[in-house]
């Protein structure tokens, strides 16, 4: 298994709400993990959020002693939602914080994922096919007909997520298994990039540069900046 993380502040943000992190080797009792988080707040809140959620839950993974990971990615997801609500609500300044959260783990052959908002994952096999579901106005929107898929990149209220971590007491997760094969590529991304580059482009990327991870991942972040580059971009490929 080989894998390649970024994240770049874009052309338009000061701050980098995204928080990556992306270990090949044994977290606890996942034998790898890998998570994006994009935040969201005003101020310093959504920075805080992101890298918050993410240390939270790999130190909650690290000291449990719970080993299926749908059940353990659960568990940590839980206790750190309801630790991020709870400072929201003790600092005034960290009002309203939240971030998106999509977390993986590779165990033999099968793909552990755990998600909620809009960062995404893909995986990459005969076709690329996105696994998570986008937690988001717009996706709902979606599913009642109210917009097709082309309108959704350019309509204004794009960016309002409808599940986060750290906006309620309880959050609200979805969680998939998907079998791989050797070969397959996964994708994790936040919506920085998403938002600036077609599903086709970004398969197109990855596939001419499958063997050069650190490449992939670069030529994804330099086109999505040079597309406008509205948000904070982040990237995790791993190749199976």
């Amino acid at each position: 298994m080989k894998a390649f993380s970024i994240t770049d502040v874009g052309e338009k943000r000061m701050v980098n709400q995204d928080y990556v992190f992306c270990e090949v080797n044994p977290i606890g009792n996942l034998p790898n993990l890998f998570i994006v988080a994009d935040g969201m707040g005003g101020h310093n809140a959504g920075d805080y959020a992101s890298r918050f959620c993410v240390e939270f839950f790999t130190e909650h993974i690290r000291n449990s002693s719970t080993a299926a990971p749908i059940a353990l990615m659960e568990e940590a997801i839980a206790a750190t939602n309801e630790s991020l609500y709870e400072k929201s609500k003790e600092q005034a300044d960290l009002e309203g914080m939240g971030t998106t959260f999509v977390a993986s783990t590779i165990c033999g052959n099968t793909l552990y994922v755990a998600n909620i908002g809009d960062s995404r994952l893909y995986v990459i096999s005969d076709e690329m096919v996105q696994i998570t579901e986008d937690h988001s106005l717009v996706q709902a929107m979606v599913k009642t007909g109210e917009l097709n898929k082309d309108e959704v990149k350019t309509h204004p209220n794009k960016n309002i997520i409808t599940r986060a971590l750290g906006t309620s007491k309880t959050a609200q997760p979805d969680f998939f298994e998907v079998e791989l094969k050797e070969g397959d590529i996964v994708l994790m991304c936040s919506d920085g990039l998403t938002n600036m580059l077609s599903d086709d482009t970004i398969e197109k990327i990855i596939r001419e540069n499958a063997d050069d991870l650190q490449a992939a991942g670069g030529i994804l972040v330099r086109q999505a900046n040079e597309n406008g580059g509205k948000d904070n971009i982040t990237v995790i490929i791993v190749k199976v």
